[in-house]
Parts: C-alpha cells; structure tokens; sequence
C-alpha cells in the first residue's frame, strides 16, 4: 500500500516515523512504527529523490524536518516530522531549497552540527560531482538560501579521474565529516577529513588501494 518501488530511506529524529523514497515516483512514504502503519504517501518536491538515511534537524521556521536530496534535479526538500506539537507541517514538504544541481545521493547533518551537507556525485559537470554543497541551517529561514561549495576532490590531492565525492560521515562527536573520493577502479581514491566548524580540510587519508 505504500508505493512502488521503495529505496533508500531512515527515521525521524524520535525513531518513531520511517521516511523512504518511492525514486522513480518522485515520492516518500511515512510508515509508523509503534502500529506498523502508512501515515503518508507525499510528493518529494523534486525529481528522483535519494535520501541515503536522510537528515533530521530542527528547521528555524517549521519545526523538526527531515530532509532529502535528488538524484534527477537540484531540489532538497524538507519534509515536517512532529505531528504533536506542528500539526499543521507534519508530513508536507514545508521548503525546498536548490543546491549545486542533480545527482545527489547523500544529505547529512549531526545533531552538533550547524551545517547541511549535499552532495552531488553523479552529475554529469565534473566540478560539481567533486565537490559539496554546504547549507547554514540557521540560513533555511531566509527565501533563497545561498550555499558555500567545499572542493572535496581538489583538497583530496588525486588529479587523475572524475574524483565523485559522496556520503559524508560524522565522527561521533559531530566535529568532522569525512568524505569518501571515489575514482575508476585503476586510479587513486581517497578520504577527506572536514573541520565541521571552519569548513576547513583537516586531513586527507591517501592509500594505494
């Protein structure tokens, strides 16, 4: 009864809502854990959308969200999640923001953090897909929200390939992000480590393999 087909998809911040994409639908269905249950079935507000796990942060005009990029277009949709105290968002997209373009598969943020992290390994603009997209989440009140691009691939060191940077990761303290590099199978990878705060590289791990 939900949608087809189901994708990727995570919780609401209370784990008490799961959040997943119907992609080739351009949809996101809301199941209810505690009653096993379809909540909702809603328009992404964009095209393909891959939320990896999603993001949850507390949105400075609407509320708790949950947030999703798009593979098929530059959208990031923010999404209600508190039915008990903001009813009238929950389960609608409250804002949609564009970041640097399609071919997104990851959205991140930590619970510390203050930044919203986007990235973009599968557009096709080779700068694009080597570099990510940073929203202030404080900056999502205003109408069109700027981003800062952090040059992922660049600070990575490797200039050979297409250097797709994807799926950014917190360290558990919620200081850093680490970034994967992804190259052709015969050319270099690496990890690039971000000072959360600065916005800084702090580290780039480099390996043969």
């Amino acid at each position: 009864p939900a949608e087809r087909f189901l994708h990727d998809g995570g919780f609401d911040k209370g784990g008490r809502y799961f959040l997943v994409a119907a992609n080739a639908r351009h949809r996101i269905a809301i199941v209810g854990t505690k009653d096993n249950k379809l909540v909702s079935v809603i328009d992404s507000g964009g095209q393909t959308p891959h939320p990896g796990r999603g993001a949850n942060f507390p949105h400075p005009k609407f509320g708790p969200v949950w947030a999703t990029s798009h593979l098929g277009n530059e959208a990031i949709s923010f999404i209600g999640t508190d039915p008990a105290k903001n009813k009238q968002n929950a389960w609608k997209v409250v804002q949609t923001v564009d970041g640097q373009g399609g071919g997104s598969l990851f959205i991140k943020t930590h619970p510390k953090s203050e930044n919203l992290y986007v990235d973009t390994p599968h557009n096709p603009d080779a700068e694009i897909s080597s570099s990510v997209a940073v929203f202030k989440i404080k900056d999502l009140a205003g109408e069109k929200p700027k981003f800062k691009v952090l040059p992922i691939g660049q600070w990575s060191g490797i200039s050979e390939g297409q250097r797709r940077v994807v799926q950014g990761e917190f360290n558990k303290e919620g200081t850093e992000i680490w970034f994967s590099v992804w190259n052709n199978k015969p050319q270099e990878s690496a990890i690039v480590v971000v000072d959360d705060k600065t916005l800084a590289l702090k580290t780039v791990i480099r390996d043969k393999r």
